[in-house]
């Protein structure tokens, strides 16, 4: 079967053949460049219906073009999104901005840069600026750079602790020492795992597809049906009218981000506000016109399976409207002295919690005495609720990757080991690329964790986190990473360790603030990292 090329050589299929998960033949022909054991596709009918069965292995990757736009892409978005964090209503900026915006930029360097070949000076080596046309492998390599950095650097809100809120000097090579670590210890983890949740062709990442659709659209040459719109027109379309809706609810009108009639009409009740309100009540009779808030506690439809959707709005509906009022109206944990929803602490006469009391400013430590004195910590009833889901999410992911996908691990195990696979796109990838070697992730582990245990241990036990303190939270990203991988890659659902390890720390090395978030952030933080990298 004949495929259509689009302008960057790379094929795609317009009607993919659908099989069976265990089949491992075509139904109808194949195209002549497949060998014979290449045939089969993906036993996902999501990736078989997205994903193309073809490669170009000749086509330039890491060009001029391709580190230029790449690292400046990865520089933008990293400081617009540290830069727009600090507001009240952040702002973040995606790789799928870096991804439209770089395509036209790469098209304009293809068609003026000159492609005579430059070289070192003192050296034998040299590169052309301007390889050919701007193609789709380093369109999504840039991408990937762009990525890198468009998640931010969680070790930031602890420096951001240490001096804006806690008036306190941190060293600069500690802090720098800090982000580091935390930022690359994940990629090491990515690449120890690879084989089990990149090879493997169950684990399919949803919304990776949706990347795939927006490539594909973008450089696939596509003939415009009759009275209707090709891939790029209708992405175009919706691109600039979602563009200058979202101007409405988040700059000229930015209440219909949450329409509450029930508040309007019953103003002065506070039993009204709680039901009625959209931002701190539980929204009954409230509505919305902004994309952001309908779909802010389920992610986009287009990147999640219709299961996980389902499963996601049933605990939704059960947690805020069951529990959480019955718990509320029956007053369970004195609910009612403090607001239903709301992430702040505290005291227990129902005022914010005044952390400055209980802080011993000479050594930063815990004062057990001021606690004693001034009152327990309190949090509303929707904040207990979601600490407590948090800790039965995480047993809930282990025992469900066990129970439903426990075999496929175990037979990937021993696949992994012959280096043998039944995906065309992981033998596709095999066949033409060298991969990055093991011993080079292994290196990358260990050089990061002898730099943690330095930040943590040197500079005068500022992060007050001892050495086996690093070893401990690299030992839970370890036992978390696969079953989290394993629900990422097929369900869109990643939970996270920040509460559970804030708990083991507080447990085991109680009475120090930074100690515990710097924890929270090489177990956590490494944990994203690796299933981003991934």
């Amino acid at each position: 079967m004949e495929q259509p090329q689009n302008d960057a050589g790379v094929s795609f299929s317009s009607q993919p053949e659908k099989l069976e998960p265990d089949s491992h033949n075509l139904e109808n022909s194949v195209d002549d460049e497949l060998s014979a054991d290449e045939v089969n596709d993906s036993p996902i009918e999501e990736v078989r219906l997205t994903v193309s069965i073809k490669d170009n292995p000749t086509l330039p990757c890491l060009t001029f073009r391709t580190w230029f736009l790449g690292i400046m892409a990865c520089a933008t978005l990293a400081f617009l999104n540290q830069f727009f964090g600090f507001r009240q209503n952040s702002l973040s900026l995606t790789s799928v901005s870096a991804q439209i915006a770089v395509l036209p930029l790469g098209k304009f360097m293809a068609a003026v840069l000159p492609k005579k070949a430059v070289r070192l000076p003192g050296t034998k080596w040299s590169f052309s600026l301007n390889p050919g046309p701007f193609n789709l492998k380093e369109h999504v390599l840039i991408t990937i750079f762009a990525n890198a950095g468009s998640s931010g650097v969680y070790a930031i809100d602890i420096i951001t602790i240490i001096m804006a809120f806690y008036h306190r000097h941190i060293h600069p090579l500690a802090a720098m020492l800090l982000t580091l670590t935390t930022q690359l210890l994940g990629y090491g983890w990515a690449g120890i795992f690879r084989k089990f949740l990149v090879d493997s062709p169950y684990m399919w990442w949803p919304a990776n597809l949706v990347q795939v659709s927006l490539f594909r659209a973008l450089h696939e040459e596509e003939v415009r049906p009759k009275r209707g719109l090709t891939r790029l027109q209708f992405f175009l379309v919706v691109l600039i009218s979602s563009f200058a809706y979202y101007v409405v609810p988040n700059y000229l009108f930015p209440s219909i981000t949450a329409l509450s009639f029930v508040c309007w009409i019953w103003k002065d009740s506070v039993t009204a506000q709680i039901i009625g309100s959209g931002r701190s009540g539980l929204g009954i009779g409230s509505f919305a016109l902004d994309w952001a808030t309908v779909a802010s506690f389920n992610g986009s439809p287009l990147a999640y399976p219709g299961f996980a959707i389902i499963n996601v709005t049933v605990g939704f509906f059960l947690t805020l409207y069951v529990l959480i009022p019955i718990t509320y109206w029956t007053n369970t944990f004195e609910a009612k002295r403090f607001p239903i929803i709301s992430s702040h602490i505290f005291d227990a006469n129902g005022h914010k919690y005044n952390v400055g009391l209980v802080l011993n400013e000479t050594n930063f430590e815990f004062n057990q005495q001021g606690y004693d004195d001034y009152s327990k910590v309190h949090l509303s009833i929707f904040f207990a609720f979601t600490y407590g889901l948090s800790f039965a999410t995480l047993a809930a992911t282990v025992s469900h990757v066990t129970l439903f996908y426990g075999r496929i691990i175990w037979q990937q195990t021993k696949t992994a080991f012959r280096d043998k696979f039944d995906d065309v796109h992981t033998r596709l990838m095999k066949k033409n690329y060298e991969a990055v070697p093991q011993w080079w992730f292994y290196l990358l582990m260990l050089i990061m964790t002898g730099l943690a245990v330095v930040a943590c241990e040197g500079f005068g036990g500022q992060l007050q986190l001892p050495y086996w303190g690093v070893i401990l939270a690299i030992g839970l990203v370890l036992f978390f990473l696969l079953p989290i991988g394993v629900l990422t890659a097929t369900t869109n659902q990643q939970p996270g360790l920040n509460v559970i390890s804030e708990l083991i720390i507080g447990y085991m090395y109680p009475g120090r603030p930074l100690a515990n978030v710097v924890f929270k952030t090489y177990s956590y933080v490494n944990l994203v990292q690796a299933i981003n990298f991934l």
